[in-house]
């Protein structure tokens, strides 16, 4: 469940990440990174990876996060995970995944009230085609936009 074709993302798609080319290229914000979190097997670890992530943006003194995640089903814990940690800390945040309805949340938090939904598919599954339901710029400038929203709203 969650390593299918469709909502996989090729090497070639990670090194011209759409994410990573719109946060970069943007003169309101300071990109400052990408952290790539590993997925546990078991809960507690999963838990443990999230708040390690919250910790490390936290220490970075980050405005405003988007956590990103190519997969789902079980790894929506790990998703969620980090979402909240960061939320938590007062840290705006936004959510990038394959939701659909194939891939809807198997647990979330309220944190968790802005995902941009990366399926392209009709029928809201995984597909054959290989990244159909990956991110595209289109999702990376909606996500962007949507963190900005909550960046500006929080400071208001």
């Amino acid at each position: 469940m969650g390593v299918g074709p469709s909502t996989k993302e090729t090497t070639l798609h990670h090194f011209r990440d759409p994410l990573c080319a719109i946060l970069s290229d943007d003169t309101d914000i300071d990109f400052s990174g990408v952290i790539i979190a590993g997925i546990p097997q078991d809960n507690v670890n999963k838990e443990f990876t999230g708040r390690r992530v919250g910790a490390l943006i936290e220490g970075m003194r980050a405005n405003g996060a988007i956590v990103s995640a190519d997969s789902w089903g079980n790894t929506n814990i790990d998703f969620a995970s980090a979402i909240e940690s960061i939320g938590e800390r007062n840290i705006p945040v936004v959510g990038v995944s394959f939701v659909g309805t194939q891939g809807q949340f198997v647990v979330t938090n309220k944190y968790m009230d802005t995902i941009v939904d990366i399926n392209k598919s009709e029928e809201g599954i995984e597909t054959t085609v290989l990244g159909e339901n990956s991110l595209t710029l289109t999702d990376a400038r909606k996500a962007l936009a949507l963190l900005k929203l909550k960046m500006r709203n929080q400071n208001s």
